[in-house]
């Protein structure tokens, strides 16, 4: 993303990392391609042992970088969960059902946030920034963040649109490609447009994300 302000310093997760970042895009498309060639080469059976077995080298290939033990499990979960799914209704499409509920339920908290004034674009980068929750006690920052939060939630429709169509008319090979093309090449395109409406946002003079203008309680400010 590029940007004058360093998001993540010295730490050791960036705003893209939290985002669902390069890793992030491993564990959400090395297992489903492996799901897609053992379906095509030996069935569902083949596809799910495939992919749980592409899910747990990936878990290993992070634990083995130093990634935080949580992430790691979660990702490898999500994987065996799908396949359980997937063997339980005897529907390989299924497989991609995680994936279908877990973005709606990401697009729905998304502007969930931005409607009760915490956009979770804000959070993330004020955790990023050390800040807690002092962004909200700018007005303009607020504003800012709730307008490049809407950025997101059109990542979820996005991917919504495009997968649920390819889910009900059962296209697995279909929606293995879409899902590695609206994984991390998304999550890149959303930063940099994000971004971009944060500093258009941004009145003219302000010191930057790092730098919050505290005037008064976000609460008490109307909502722009």
């Amino acid at each position: 993303m590029p940007e004058p302000e360093r998001l993540s310093g010295d730490r050791p997760e960036s705003l893209a990392d939290l985002l669902g970042g390069r890793r992030g895009a491993v564990d959400a498309t090395v297992p489903p391609v492996a799901f897609a060639i053992g379906w095509l080469a030996a069935g569902l059976w083949g596809g799910v042992v495939a992919a749980v077995l592409a899910g747990t080298a990936v878990a290993g290939w992070r634990w083995r970088r130093g990634d935080r033990p949580r992430s790691v499990l979660v990702g490898l979960l999500a994987v065996c969960v799908a396949a359980l799914i997937a063997l339980r209704t005897g529907r390989a499409t299924d497989f991609f059902l995680v994936q279908l509920v877990s973005n709606a339920a990401s697009g729905l908290a998304w502007m969930v946030s931005i409607a009760v004034r915490w956009p979770l674009l804000g959070v993330l980068v004020g955790a990023v920034l050390g800040q807690r929750s002092r962004w909200r006690r700018d007005p303009a920052l607020l504003r800012a963040y709730g307008r490049g939060s809407w950025v997101w939630v059109a990542t979820y429709l996005l991917r919504l649109a495009v997968f649920v169509p390819l889910w009900l008319g059962g296209q697995v090979v279909a929606l293995v490609v879409a899902r590695v093309a609206l994984t991390w090449p998304l999550v890149a395109a959303a930063l940099a447009v994000s971004w971009l409406v944060i500093r258009r946002s941004l009145p003219a003079g302000h010191p930057g994300l790092r730098h919050p203008v505290v005037l008064s309680d976000p609460d008490d400010v109307p909502a722009r």
